[in-house]
């Protein structure tokens, strides 16, 4: 009866029925109604004409209740769809922005050139000033990053920058900003956008990254400014106590896997860095199963949220035993052991992989990249560089003895002949001195027992014999009779 009513304030016809009970018609409802009104115009007049109106009515509620359910099933299919359709690739994206973040990571994967890493914030690059008795202000930082960035000769080296947020906004002597210097140069201006390192809770000292919250905003700030990609770092640490745990890994990776997915839509190349940090006793093995295992969730998590592969470019520490593994190896070994995880891992739509120094120094780091590159077989990937400490640890000594003084000019001379050796490695062109990019192996320091006794006796040697079955245990006797200290056995 409501609808009835409601039908009686509308205008004529289907279409101001449907209208009146809150509905649209469809073409079929208009088509029905208008055969009805003939019907009722041909028939005589009371019965049949309200007849006719109420077989309108109802092929217009009808007609407009399917329309809606139309609606609302299409909008069940899209949303459907979008939580079901992982591995997109990127179809959110114009096909000019592919083109665009194509382009910038072929110029950053030039064969031969890589990236220098100059990221480090006033924080970092003051502790390195103040150790050689250089005063950490922003005159010398800026002083420092001029000559990373215009001593003559190093485009020929270099495909691209990392710069601290504060560097974008410094100007050369000439009053040009640094990332206009650099794309004047040939070389790729990019960015770091992400802020402190924070340790998850109950992990036993995994962490995460922070700054995804307004990443958006920011890498729209510093597509403006010139940059054209971003560099986010994971850092992950193999531990004793069983780091890295599941949870860190599938929080670091899935967030590489965010921000790459909004840098791409703000029209910045993302350069993703998982870095499992040298740090540790673990073997070259042991470097290799969680390598594999972090490379794995990274690119599951980025192919996911759908990044766009193809636009992408990976940097990522060598594989190398820990510091302090026991184990010794050759060169080889450790160049073998990150081609064996590329080949097990490494999408072959993403075009290139710069490695970190990590800690390493120049000798050792570009040694491992020479035999990786010589050793490459089919690989289709481009195997570079982006180094940070190994170029820049040997231009702090310069400034030792100085006074507080940089001597930029020397610093420049040796900063580009250290360019030259790190793009002979990326070509597979270096030739290393003998024992470069080994490891040694390390002497871990043992526990250490004291028994104290009187005298050396039956039960003594019997205690003596029970400890020393555990090699990981240096024994120590201790006379109490004499007051002197026995060692039988130290390792």
């Amino acid at each position: 009866m409501a609808a009835a009513q409601a039908f009686v304030a509308a205008p004529a016809g289907p279409a101001g029925r449907a209208q009146a009970s809150g509905l649209q018609a469809t073409p079929a409802a208009a088509a029905g109604g208008a055969a009805l009104r003939a019907q009722d115009a041909a028939a005589p007049a009371g019965r049949g004409s309200a007849t006719g109106g109420a077989l309108v009515c109802a092929l217009a509620v009808a007609g407009g209740r399917g329309a809606l359910k139309q609606r609302r099933r299409k909008a069940r299919t899209v949303a459907v769809r979008a939580v079901r359709r992982p591995c997109h690739g990127g179809e959110h994206l114009s096909e000019e922005r592919k083109a665009e973040l194509v382009g910038v990571v072929q110029q950053i994967c030039t064969p031969g050139k890589g990236i220098t890493a100059t990221d480090e914030g006033p924080g970092t690059i003051g502790i390195r000033f103040e150790a050689v008795g250089v005063e950490n202000t922003e005159e010398n930082r800026r002083q420092y990053r001029q000559m990373l960035y215009k001593t003559p000769g190093i485009n020929q080296y270099l495909s691209a920058a990392i710069l601290d947020p504060e560097t974008i906004y410094q100007k050369d002597d000439d009053g040009k900003l640094f990332p206009e210097v650099l794309s004047n140069l040939g070389i790729v201006p990019g960015i770091k956008p992400h802020l402190k390192v924070y340790t998850l809770p109950g992990t036993g000292g995994d962490t995460v990254m922070q700054g995804l919250d307004s990443l958006s905003a920011r890498c729209a700030e510093y597509k403006a400014a010139g940059c054209k990609f971003a560099k986010w770092r994971s850092p992950l640490a193999i531990t004793e106590d069983g780091c890295p745990t599941d949870l860190a890994i599938k929080a670091n990776m899935e967030d590489l896997a965010r921000y790459a997915l909004i840098c791409q839509d703000e029209g910045l190349v993302p350069i993703v860095e998982p870095d499992i940090v040298m740090k540790g006793t673990h073997t070259l093995k042991t470097a290799v199963e969680v390598n594999t295992q972090v490379q794995s969730a990274l690119y599951k998590a980025m192919l996911d949220h759908g990044v766009f592969m193809e636009g992408c470019v990976m940097k990522t520490n060598l594989v190398n035993p820990g510091l302090d593994c026991p184990e010794s190896y050759t060169v080889e070994e450790i160049a073998d052991a990150n081609l064996t995880v590329l080949r097990r891992v490494m999408p072959m739509a993403v075009p290139g992989v710069n490695y970190l120094s990590g800690g390493q120094s120049l000798e050792d780091a570009a040694a491992r990249l020479d035999a990786m590159n010589k050793m490459k077989t089919k690989e289709p990937w481009n195997l570079s560089f982006s180094w940070s400490w190994a170029l820049q640890a040997p231009l702090f000594k310069l400034c030792e003895g100085t006074g507080g003084k940089m001597p930029l000019d020397d610093m420049g001379a040796l900063y580009l002949e250290e360019l030259g050796t790190a793009s002979a490695a990326a070509l597979g062109k270096h030739e290393p001195a003998p024992g470069d990019g080994g490891h040694t192996a390390k002497k871990v320091a043992r526990p250490t027992v004291g028994i104290g006794i009187n005298g050396f006796g039956r039960i003594g040697r019997q205690v003596a014999r029970i400890v020393m079955k555990d090699p990981e245990t240096e024994l120590r006797l201790v006379n109490a009779s004499y007051d002197a200290e026995r060692i039988l056995r130290t390792r």
